[in-house]
């Protein structure tokens, strides 16, 4: 009977363990078996809604099995927000491992040369990398703006236009400072001298040629035309800054009205550089700037295909703006996008 009382009492508790910490270790080492799929932490997520969701998603075994670990790994509170792949015979730990140590998805995003800081936000915003406002407040923000070493009142020209990868919301001021680290990266080899203009005023009139041609080789023209222009103090009159000072309530055609409004953008009433850049430049039309083509041109009008005539004279290019802009002929079917660009 003693005997009988000890294996009662001590075997088949043991017994029991043993079992129980079998079948744990089988529900530990499960692994899922569906294909690789994505799963989403979002930033400021619970660990109890991250758990509820796995287990829904058949992606682990067992909720309280997950909590324990998580809380014996000290980690319930450290689980990154992004998008990640959990891959096919991932098991519980690997599940856990992936989502507390491994890196976030990252989403592809190309910035096009000459768009604008509003533009781009919104670029951000529908790639579910950062909020368009977030964004705008981070390229205007003064200490990001001290920090980032740049001398002006936001971070409008310096947003390197190229391709870049970033986590699911990633915070804005880092997609920014990568931004501006790139643009000081692929500038380091510039030397930004010029006879007139310091190298924030270089980054502004870039700004402008960028936006005034869909012909990349007409950039040096370009710039030879407002250098020509600037030498001898008259006004750019460039549409695309007058644009950029209305950009909250442009609706895609320039009035009259817009042209006479006094703003710091626009130049046809400011005798000067508009007050700030009105995009995000290519190198090309920086170096465009630096080292403009010489010519004696001082006007330009598009030929409606993303060309244009230059000319020197006022009554030559009179003549153009008839042609090209009033002639209604000469504008059907002509679109910049159709440009071959060299």
């Amino acid at each position: 009977m003693k005997k009988f009382l000890i294996l009662v009492l001590v075997v088949i508790p043991l017994l029991a363990a043993i079992a129980g910490g079998t079948y744990i270790a089988m529900i530990f080492n499960q692994s899922y078996t569906g294909p690789d799929v994505s799963f989403t932490v979002h930033s400021g997520e619970p660990f109890g809604r991250i758990n509820q969701r796995l287990h829904d998603a058949k992606l682990i075994p067992d909720k309280r099995l997950f909590h324990y670990y998580a809380k014996h790994k000290e980690v319930m509170t450290k689980f990154r927000a992004g998008n990640f792949t959990i891959t096919t015979g991932s098991n519980l730990r690997q599940v856990l491992d992936t989502l507390v140590y491994g890196q976030p998805n990252l989403t592809s995003i190309t910035i096009p040369e000459g768009k604008n800081m509003y533009e781009i936000a919104k670029l951000f915003d529908a790639s579910g990398i950062t909020s368009e406002q977030a964004f705008l407040e981070a390229v205007i923000h003064p200490d990001l703006i001290s920090q980032l070493s740049i001398q002006a009142s936001s971070l409008e020209g310096y947003l390197f236009p190229e391709t870049y990868r970033f986590a699911p919301n990633t915070p804005a001021r880092s997609v920014v400072k990568s931004m501006i680290d790139l643009f000081n990266e692929r500038t380091k080899n510039i030397e930004f001298e010029h006879p007139f203009l310091n190298k924030h005023q270089v980054i502004i009139l870039a700004s402008v040629v960028e936006k005034e041609t869909g012909a990349k080789f007409e950039r040096p023209t370009i710039a030879g035309v407002f250098t020509n222009r600037l030498k001898k103090k008259m006004r750019l009159q460039s549409d695309p800054t007058t644009i950029y000072g209305i950009w909250s309530r442009y609706k895609g055609n320039i009035r009259k009205a817009d042209l006479l409004e006094e703003t710091p953008y626009n130049t046809y009433k400011i005798p000067a550089l508009p007050s700030g850049p009105i995009s995000n430049p290519s190198l090309e039309a920086i170096r465009a700037v630096l080292a403009p083509e010489e010519h004696d041109y001082l006007f330009f009008v598009s030929k409606n295909d993303g060309t244009h005539v230059f000319s020197k004279f006022y009554k030559d290019h009179s003549k153009a703006v008839e042609d090209y802009q009033k002639n209604t002929k000469a504008r059907e079917g002509k679109s910049w996008r159709n440009l071959k660009q060299n």
